[in-house]
């Protein structure tokens, strides 16, 4: 499928599915960690950078041009979005995106979308949110093309590269009374 099918086709489906240079991949549902982690971070972002917009995971992001199409758990863009021409709910100009591990998505997370959200010269920092324990990954540009990566856990506080920073314990409250993690994606 050529990309401008894949989005006419997708506007018309009542579920979610990324597009991975012609194939269409489906998009499962969640857990209640998920669901809840990444509200978490929603609200964590957007407190913390008041002078940017976090969209939800209805947000599409074009990559690589339009060769892909994913859905983060959380975008962000400091500045103004920019969207891919002719269209309302593309986004091309992510500032910090964030995916939130599941068993089932966490190695496609940290590889594959990673070498390809690399690409994208908005992109400041890339969030990997841990499901099982309190752990956020960061992969924070320091280049044209380079970038470092640290992890953070309980205590400490994820720094941004817009000068903020994100508390780890804050994000996680109550993360883990909400039961065991299913071999769920999401």
């Amino acid at each position: 499928m050529a990309p401008d099918e894949y989005l006419a086709w997708e506007r018309e489906q009542d579920e979610k599915h990324e597009y991975w240079d012609g194939r269409i991949v489906a998009m499962s549902g969640g857990t209640m960690r998920h669901a809840f982690l990444t509200a978490q971070m929603s609200g964590a972002l957007r407190a913390a950078l008041r002078d940017c917009k976090v969209f939800s995971a209805d947000l599409r992001v074009s990559i690589d041009g339009g060769r892909r199409y994913v859905y983060p758990d959380v975008t962000v863009v400091c500045g103004a979005p920019r969207g891919q021409p002719g269209t309302n709910d593309v986004l091309e100009n992510p500032t910090i995106v964030v995916g939130v591990m599941s068993p089932s998505t966490g190695g496609h997370d940290a590889t594959t979308k990673w070498e390809a959200y690399q690409r994208i010269g908005s992109l400041t920092d890339y969030l990997l949110v841990d499901q099982s324990r309190a752990r956020i990954e960061r992969y924070s540009r320091t280049g044209a093309e380079a970038w470092s990566y640290a992890a953070y856990g309980p205590g400490q506080h994820v720094p941004l590269s817009h000068g903020t920073t994100l508390e780890i314990d804050a994000i996680y409250a109550g993360a883990f009374e909400l039961g065991t993690e299913a071999a769920q994606s999401g």
